[in-house]
């Protein structure tokens, strides 16, 4: 019987995959050969070359991971050289049952509080321009119909432009897709509508706004449980939910009962974030728990969610977003805005890890009579 010996670089390819099975992604904790994010590993005398694609955006951590590659690659005999090229695909994830993905819109993430007054805006737009940052195609849908507030966070004005009397393009800035009511009326006048207007003018931002092949399209959602929050988990097609609160008991309770909303219409909850968490005081730095410490990890703990992350309450976020300039462009290098983009790609990294959407791959079906 005669032993067929291996293809030398076929083994030099396994011994690459072997090394790698042992590198740990820093985001998603998974090692990158079983998050199958190893691509065209080629091997040419003292030259090793391998493409790395991640499933979420991440260009602020390229060169982190090609430099974790490259160390444990440097362990292979006889190769001098290591080429790494990294890059993102983002691509579309499974939604409601019976309910079509958006063209030109692969994800939808909603930002919900059980209540006012705990930043959801301020976090929805940070939470945009973050994954912005990282490199993805973001747009920001502002459905708090009554009180919009992204043309001011975002520092835009304006209205939008119609090609053909039907559609309207978004408005832009910071590299971020913005539709929103608030372009479209007079920032003093009250919208005094009730629920099915205000749900009909939702559908109408949302499915007359010409999204320019987006990656994630995040929903600024208004407070509460109400006629919006109905209408976005039964026609609108919502990858995901973010939950935001605060550390005092009200707002808990109160984002509880949002959290097992989406829960009951079949909507995956991403995570929770906990704005205000500590107040920093501007003159001395000091901090201190001034809305109570640990409700929104003890919520996560008790829910099974994911904590995504802790805000403190500065004046600085108020002031950036008041300004059109929010803190992951006004600072993008700054504590916060660092904060903003890991809670970002931990939002991301739990849409990638959900079943992916796999109706284009299924032919369309015609009955007819002949």
């Amino acid at each position: 019987m005669s032993v067929i010996n291996q293809d030398p670089k076929n083994q030099q390819i396994e011994q690459v995959k072997t090394l790698l099975s042992a590198v740990i992604d820093p985001n998603t904790n998974k090692d990158f050969i079983s998050s199958k994010s190893i691509k065209n590993i080629q091997v040419e005398a003292s030259l090793v070359s391998l493409d790395v694609e991640l499933a979420y955006p991440a260009k602020s951590q390229f060169v982190l991971i090609a430099g974790l590659i490259e160390k444990a690659l440097g362990a292979l005999s006889g190769i001098e050289r290591v080429e790494v090229n990294v890059s993102s695909k983002i691509v579309a994830h499974a939604v409601q049952r019976g309910i079509k993905l958006m063209p030109s819109v692969k994800n939808i993430i909603a930002v919900a509080s059980g209540k006012g007054g705990v930043g959801k805006s301020t976090t929805a737009v940070n939470l945009a321009l973050a994954l912005a940052a990282e490199g993805a195609s973001v747009g920001l849908l502002d459905a708090d119909i009554y009180g919009p507030s992204q043309p001011m966070m975002m520092g835009i004005a304006g209205r939008p432009e119609s090609a053909d009397g039907k559609t309207m393009e978004p408005l832009e800035n910071y590299g971020v897709q913005v539709s929103s009511i608030g372009f479209m009326i007079d920032p003093d006048s009250p919208m005094v509508w009730r629920g099915p207007m205000v749900t009909q003018a939702l559908q109408q931002l949302l499915e007359l706004t010409n999204w320019r092949d987006l990656d994630y399209l995040i929903v600024d959602m208004p407070p509460g449980t109400g006629d919006i929050q109905l209408t976005l988990s039964q026609k609108v097609p919502v990858t995901g939910a973010v939950i935001v609160t605060t550390p005092q008991d009200i707002a808990l309770l109160d984002a509880r009962k949002g959290l097992k909303m989406f829960e009951k219409v079949g909507i995956p909850i991403l995570g929770i974030v906990e704005n205000m968490s500590t107040h920093v005081c501007s003159n001395c730095g000091h901090t201190e728990a001034i809305f109570g410490a640990g409700g929104g990890e003890k919520m996560c703990a008790e829910y099974g969610v994911d904590f995504l992350g802790g805000l403190p309450l500065t004046m600085a976020i108020r002031e950036q977003a008041d300004s059109g300039k929010p803190t992951v462009v006004a600072d993008p290098d700054g504590q916060i805005a660092t904060i903003y983009k890991d809670i970002a790609r931990k939002v991301a990294i739990k849409v990638a890890d959900k079943a992916k959407d796999m109706s284009s791959k299924f032919p369309t079906i015609t009955v007819q009579n002949t």
